[in-house]
């Protein structure tokens, strides 16, 4: 239950004491999640039982489920809570988060990890690119697109029962890339072990997490959460630069068969466009 939206919800319909609750309530929830009911009644002046009365009106049990309820939303963080206008960051502010990420990063991924990883790719038959969610549904079409033009058969999937219908369809040697920002991916870490189960190779660009245990080859990220939540996370741009790093290696393990695709990319694009030779190659 998202008890924040509750009581917004049914703040309007509250008796004047409940109310006065649910106001001091939404102003501070981390003390009303922690405090004891007295403290609580006496920070917002009311009685014991006008809190007991407004557990109810919220369709809680007691007040202790209300409090756990509170302490759930105040683990979110009340800077989506607070209304408190803020001014837009200036645009080398982003530039800086961005910069800031991946020196955090730099480093962090082992060239053995890189060459062991991409001798699987290249060596593989298929290569399924799993990821769910915002920033990593796409980061697996980004992979994807890397990988096609050299010479490696993949296809990037973010539905989760498709994930495990092609987990089950692998041969043994065929890999997948698992990406997730959290490194708490149930879906993608349900399809790997089902993958795994037929041996294929798993590899992993995502934090510390139940994913990365799941990995035969873990390329380690690590993500920073800023207090600032109307920008993007700056983490993805790790995603994409370890999917750079795999990729990278791939092409020069593969250059002799991926070059002549590559030429072929560049010049049909570049008919279709008419543009300079150094525009992106199909970006």
């Amino acid at each position: 239950m998202d008890i924040v939206s509750r009581i917004n919800s049914r703040l309007a319909h509250l008796r004047p004491s409940e109310q006065k609750v649910a106001r001091y309530i939404l102003s501070d929830l981390n003390f009303a999640a922690s405090a004891p009911i007295n403290e609580l009644a006496d920070k917002a002046g009311v009685s014991h039982a006008s809190i007991t009365r407004l557990a109810r009106a919220l369709e809680c049990t007691n007040v202790r489920e209300l409090k756990l309820l509170l302490a759930q939303s105040a683990a979110v963080g009340e800077r989506f809570i607070n209304d408190k206008p803020v001014q837009r960051t200036d645009m080398p502010a982003i530039y800086q988060a961005i910069h800031e990420i991946l020196d955090l990063n730099a480093g962090l991924i082992r060239d053995e990890d890189i060459e062991t990883a991409s001798q699987l790719v290249t060596q593989a038959d298929h290569v399924l690119v799993f990821g769910v969610g915002g920033g990593s549904t796409v980061m697996a079409q980004e992979c994807h697109n890397r990988l096609f033009r050299l010479e490696v058969k993949s296809n990037a999937y973010s539905d989760p029962m498709l994930m495990r219908m092609t987990a089950s369809t692998v041969n043994k040697g065929d890999v997948l890339i698992c990406l997730s920002l959290s490194g708490v991916s149930p879906d993608v870490q349900a399809a790997a072990k089902i993958a795994r189960e037929y041996e294929a190779h798993v590899v992993a660009i995502c934090p510390q997490g139940p994913l990365a245990a799941v990995a035969d080859i873990h390329l380690p990220i690590q993500t920073r959460e800023a207090d600032y939540i109307f920008n993007p996370s700056a983490s993805r741009y790790v995603m994409l630069a370890a999917i750079d790093m795999l990729a990278g290696e791939v092409a020069v393990k593969n250059q002799r068969k991926c070059r002549e695709k590559l030429r072929r990319l560049k010049h049909h694009l570049d008919e279709h466009r008419k543009g300079s030779e150094r525009l992106p190659l199909g970006d």
